[in-house]
């Protein structure tokens, strides 16, 4: 008689190599399908209102809030960035409480995203969100915003992930993002905690880490102490409890989120452990009044990205649907130059056949007046390099060598750029060129009729002649 085999043998599944985020590949397709997929790229802040569609319970003291946006249109952001939310603290008719709050969402579910707040009882805003949002409460919010987030592909996808306290929610987005994609990955997240039951998100943590052989958790207690049945780390961050969870730190992308004094001392440990600067990345959840001007700064780019994309999109909107899946009716969002539009629809109005309407009747466009375009001889120049960039809304000349890529100097010297990846592939930076020759090595993030009406990524070129830009 012949013997079952009755034990299962669980083999690895077969991966692609790397680690690709899902929007990477469709950004530089011209086929059909990739116009759905392009919906979801992270391209660049929006203001937009959106409502509370349901409170999810969390340890610590946290509580996440699950939103999706009023217009009906996906979130497109990067696993790490935040939203900067305006809290009517005071009252619907009293100025607003702007706060910024990491998604702790995966942008590869992006109808709905997740902010989580831990309350402060001595805080002005975090005790009024737990109290008052519930399902059903529509917020004003700006996003996505910053620079901490996921490479959009990586070829050797080996990350280090360092959380304390409510630095997990960024991380949280990290972690949840990789185990929803294929591809290889390596990672090893490390979350500090003060109590043994404060640690958000640990039962989803430890799903993961189950059936997710590519991402390992550990937990450690800082300086407090442990239970007697505590299995997890002990103590702060030190080199040797690096060197114990993640021994080839070196090599990995570390990405860390916390107060202030932990990022400071993982910094300084990181580097003993032989971590090059370049491959550490922080989010100050806690700072001084630098990062507070920093975080400051970047929202009020976002903002000005925001408006002028708003406008872009309320002035080309044929360019904009053409960018939307619209040939699968999955959403057609409304906009016009205030911002987005409810889901709702767009307000009727009386159409005007004979073309007589008040238009018509005070000109239109026939009576702009003609814009007086500047003297750029007149402008401040900076830098030096045998070639004069010169930017006319800033106002600004820029000399740079014809090796260089052009956003550095750029932003070096003040001019305002919008810009994500700095690898050419998310498009974040386009800007257009209103004389001068540049060359650009892109990797997907712009379309041919694009380049073909001038525009360029400042990010992954550089200028061949002098060169006037509209920026």
């Amino acid at each position: 008689m012949t013997e079952l085999l009755t034990e299962t043998v669980v083999q690895e599944p077969h991966r692609i190599r790397g680690l690709e985020m899902p929007w990477n590949r469709v950004m530089g397709s011209t086929e059909g399908p990739a116009s759905a997929a392009r919906a979801l790229g992270p391209w660049h802040p929006q203001e937009f209102m959106a409502e509370c569609v349901e409170i999810v319970p969390e340890v610590g003291g946290m509580m996440t809030f699950v939103f999706r946006r009023s217009d009906g249109a996906p979130l497109a952001f990067r696993a790490g960035q935040y939203v900067s939310v305006a809290f009517p603290v005071n009252g619907e008719d009293q100025d607003p409480a702007d706060r910024s709050y990491s998604l702790s969402s995966a942008p590869t579910k992006p109808w709905t995203f997740d902010i989580t707040v831990k309350r402060d009882p001595t805080g002005l805003v975090s005790p009024w969100v737990h109290e008052n949002i519930k399902p059903g409460t529509v917020l004003e919010m700006l996003g996505p915003v910053g620079a901490f987030h996921l490479p959009d592909a990586d070829r050797r996808a080996r990350y280090l992930l360092l959380a304390a306290g409510a630095g997990i929610t960024p991380i949280m987005s990290m972690v949840r993002t990789i185990h929803s994609l294929p591809g290889e990955a390596d990672v090893v997240v490390l979350y500090h905690g003060a109590a043994a039951e404060g640690f958000a998100f640990n039962k989803e943590l430890a799903y993961i880490a189950s059936v997710d052989s590519r991402i390992k958790v550990f937990y450690s207690l800082g300086d407090r102490g442990k239970p007697d049945d505590w299995e997890g780390l002990s103590g702060r961050l030190t080199a040797a409890m690096l060197d114990q969870v993640a021994p080839d730190a070196n090599g990995r992308q570390v990405y860390a989120c916390g107060p202030e004094g932990y990022l400071n001392t993982a910094t300084e440990l990181l580097g003993k452990v032989g971590v090059d600067d370049t491959s550490i990345h922080m989010e100050f959840f806690t700072g001084d009044r630098q990062t507070i001007l920093e975080y400051q700064a970047e929202l009020a780019l976002a903002a000005d990205i925001a408006e002028e994309i708003a406008e872009e999109i309320a002035d080309s909107a044929e360019d904009y649907y053409e960018s939307q899946p619209t040939a699968f009716g999955l959403y057609e969002p409304g906009y016009d130059a205030g911002g987005t539009l409810k889901a709702t629809g767009l307000p009727l109005e009386t159409s005007d056949p004979d073309g007589s309407g008040s238009d018509a009747a005070d000109g239109g466009a026939d009576v702009e007046q003609e814009a007086v375009t500047p003297d750029a001889s007149s402008f401040e120049t900076v830098g030096t390099g045998s070639l004069t960039l010169s930017f006319m809304r800033t106002g600004i000349n820029v000399r740079v060598d014809p090796s260089e890529h052009i956003l550095g100097p750029a932003q070096r010297a003040g001019v305002r750029i919008g810009a994500n990846c700095k690898e050419g592939m998310c498009g974040s930076c386009k800007i257009v060129k209103l004389s001068g020759e540049v060359e650009m090595n892109h990797q997907g993030g712009i379309r041919a009729r694009e380049i073909d009406a001038g525009k360029f990524l400042p990010c992954c070129s550089t200028a061949q002649t002098d060169m006037v830009i509209d920026a």
